[in-house]
């Protein structure tokens, strides 16, 4: 994630994906896509061997090619990928232009089923040639209907060595826009079938710090609904504790009486994604603008704030689940560095070696030693921290911003961290950008030994349990002990995890479930910020205005009516629905969440966790005066996203069968008379009353057009005349 620049006139921000001159490819002639600083840092960090030094400069002049995902469920996702294997790549092999053979796509060679794709053509190629320009257009036509993501390849990675399942639960901490958090989303989703989803047993929060881009986040989970999602708008770095019923009813017999009468516990995550804001200048190869104002500086100024982010996901992570920590920098301050500080201060963790995980990926191991520049200018004279500060009188040292984390462990520690089992992605080893991966795991619970514990030991395990440290509140807000450089060993600690006696550890008493850090201990270089009680839970309830949610009953008229209208079975979660409006006013909408989602809504308040959406739209109320006017039981219909979840659960009584053509007549018409099919679609529509009704389209073909795998959609029914229930663009898109 690149982190955004500063705030130019007006208050707005300059320098970032925002600004026009970022993102432009002429921005910066080829020639003069040099930066002497960026240079001569990074051959002092050997990051590469000299031979291979020349290419990594030229690929990153180049611009990225165009790369793509076939997403979706495995089913759907699988039978598209066929048709552009098939289909497309053939028909695009034997192409010429302007003399010139031109390569068809190519499977990325490390994406598992072959899914994601690449090609390198010039953009006057996909404009002029008959060919790439009709590939180029189905390409459009599939990401606009949610089928196909438009995805830089090495953004591909994280979501894949955290190997993500149903029922684990996930955070993506920084994941605006989404495209990872679409990923992450398909894995909880992989027993979804083409024309129903599952409701998986996960959970899935997708976190970002600007407001803005949280609506990014939203749209992107709109091709995917799912009841399992929820978008939250926190600093990670300071994400609150999320209350949880307990789900344990019997307790060792040395548990104390308080704590077996606990009902809320912290909830643990088994998965948390970390892309942190950072440099960037991975994304040279897209955001040439880099070129002109690269500086060490911003790696040093973003290693803080990154490393709070990690911390905070390893002190929310159960026992034997995993992070992934990725940026898109190939500075070791911003990404060995912070990896390094985060396991010297929280022991417990562990880097693990997947590095046969993705056959085909190419790539180079993790850097062990490096050296931190304390000037733009590169100095990189001071191979210790300790070197550093004596150079500097008092005045300096207390303005000073480097910190002992920005500095390599000793080599024998380095090892110890098996730092080596970083992932470091080269552009020029693939034609990709550049990328770092590191995957930590959480040591597994080792089986506990039956032992008596001391009075103070039994006091700690309370501790933990509670999910309480009172002497943290009462630090003062600056550690000045930490900026004099102590060791670090003296603020390692293992996060406190309850999760021995009972399934998650235990949050914090109300007032301070917004603490900063609970029992946080850093590194002892970087100065500590705390807050005072509360003062987090006001900062970010303030001024957030989303609608509340509230759940309604299942024997609700409203809920009741859908249920009878869609013949819905009885397994139907009808307890976990949901509006999202203000008390007394009209529902106009019926969310429906997973078990995990309903239990975090309830058991927290919606604004201090600035929940953005939670869950999907199953139900619509059906507005207009024509749905008035006709009288009918009900006038909610079943909405196009969240027909998929609905689907599994819709009795026989609501469901109509029909054809190919009966599709083209409904695509081609906005209301189409009920006289104008054929039978026997006709007749059975028109013995039906008037409501929302679902549509199985048969496979089939009709002239050219062949319709490849059964198509489930909703339908509004009138008095002499039918609505196929799509926006206009999925319309526009069908249509062609």
């Amino acid at each position: 994630m690149v982190k955004k620049r500063g705030k130019g006139p007006k208050g707005q921000k300059s320098g970032g994906r925002d600004d026009p001159a970022w993102a432009r490819t002429d921005v910066i002639e080829r020639g003069r896509m040099r930066n002497e600083r960026l240079e001569k840092y990074y051959k002092a960090q050997n990051i590469l061997p000299d031979d291979e030094w020349e290419s990594f400069l030229e690929t990153m002049r180049n611009p990225l090619p165009t790369t793509f995902r076939v997403a979706g469920s495995r089913q759907a996702a699988q039978l598209l990928n066929d048709i552009i294997k098939d289909v497309h790549v053939p028909h695009l092999g034997g192409v010429v232009f302007e003399g010139e053979a031109v390569s068809p796509p190519q499977q990325i060679p490390w994406y598992p089923d072959g899914l994601a794709w690449q090609f390198n053509v010039a953009k006057k190629v996909v404009r002029k040639s008959p060919e790439f320009k009709k590939f180029h257009s189905f390409l459009v036509f599939e990401t606009e209907v949610g089928n196909v993501s438009r995805q830089e390849a090495v953004s591909m990675l994280p979501p894949l060595f955290l190997e993500v399942e149903p029922h684990h639960r996930v955070i993506d901490m920084c994941a605006a826009p989404g495209s990872k958090t679409a990923q992450l989303l398909e894995a909880l989703h992989a027993q979804d079938t083409i024309t129903s989803s599952s409701i998986p047993s996960g959970l899935l929060i997708a976190n970002d710090s600007e407001y803005k881009r949280t609506h990014l986040l939203i749209h992107q989970s709109a091709r995917l609904p799912s009841p399992a999602l929820m978008v939250t708008n926190l600093d990670a770095s300071i994400f609150p504790a999320i209350k949880i019923p307990s789900e344990q009813m019997t307790f060792p017999a040395h548990t104390k009486a308080r704590v077996a009468a606990k009902r809320q516990y912290q909830l643990m995550f088994d998965r948390i994604l970390c892309d942190v804001p950072c440099s960037g200048d991975g994304t040279l190869r897209k955001n040439p603008g880099i070129w002109k104002h690269w500086s060490p500086m911003d790696g040093n100024g973003l290693h803080s704030l990154q490393l709070r982010i990690l911390q905070r996901a390893m002190r929310m992570l159960k026992k034997g689940g995993r992070i992934v920590y990725s940026t898109c920098s190939f500075n070791p301050v911003e990404n060995e560095a912070v990896v390094a500080a985060a396991l010297r201060s929280i022991t417990g963790f562990e880097l693990i070696d997947m590095s046969n995980h993705l056959p085909g990926l190419v790539y180079r191991p993790g850097l062990t030693s490096w050296k931190p520049t304390v000037s733009k200018e590169i100095n990189t004279n001071f191979a210790t921290y300790q070197d550093y500060l004596q150079s500097l009188d008092e005045a300096q040292r207390g303005s000073s911003k480097m910190l002992e984390s920005h500095w390599p462990p000793s080599a024998e520690e380095a090892e110890n961290l098996h730092l080596s089992r970083c992932f470091r992605i080269y552009p020029h080893l693939q034609d990709t950008g550049g990328f770092f991966i590191a995957i930590l795991q959480r040591k597994p619970p080792a089986k506990p030994a039956v032992s008596t514990s001391s009075s103070s030991e039994s006091k700690r395990h309370a501790d933990a349990i509670e999910g309480t440290d009172k002497s943290d509140v009462k630090k003062p807000k600056l550690d000045v002990n930490a900026q004099a450089g102590q060791p670090e060993e003296a603020a390692t600690e293992e996060p406190e995890d309850g999760e021995e006696e009972l399934p998650e550890e235990a949050v914090a008493e109300p007032a301070l479930t917004m603490e900063v850090d609970q029992a946080e201990s850093k590194p002892s270089s970087e100065p500590k910020i705390r807050f005072k009680k509360g003062k987090t839970a006001e900062g970010a309830s303030a001024h957030f205005k989303e609608n509340p949610y509230t759940f309604i009953a299942p024997d609700d008229p409203i809920v009741q009516a859908c249920i009878d209208n869609f013949d819905l079975s009885a397994d139907f979660p009808s307890a976990n629905m949901l509006v999202r409006n203000p008390v007394g006013d009209t529902v106009r909408s019926l969310y429906m969440v997973n078990d995990i989602v309903k239990d975090v809504i309830q058991h927290n308040d919606y604004a201090r966790i600035r929940l953005m959406t939670a869950g999907t739209k199953v139900f619509g109320k059906q507005e207009g005066t024509e749905a008035k006017r006709e009288g009918t039981e009900t006038h909610f219909r079943v909405l196009a996203e969240g027909l998929p979840v609905v689907l599994p659960f819709v009795g026989p009584k609501a469901i109509v069968h029909a054809d190919f053509a009966a599709l083209k007549i409904l695509m081609e018409a906005y209301y189409p008379l009920t006289s104008g099919f054929a039978d026997p679609f006709r007749s059975t529509i028109e013995a039906k009353p008037n409501g929302s009704y679902v549509v199985r389209f048969q496979p089939g073909q009709l002239g050219t057009s062949t319709l490849a795998h059964e198509l489930v959609l909703p339908i509004w029914k009138s008095n002499v005349s039918l609505t196929l229930m799509l926006d206009k663009r999925a319309k526009r898109c069908g249509r062609r």
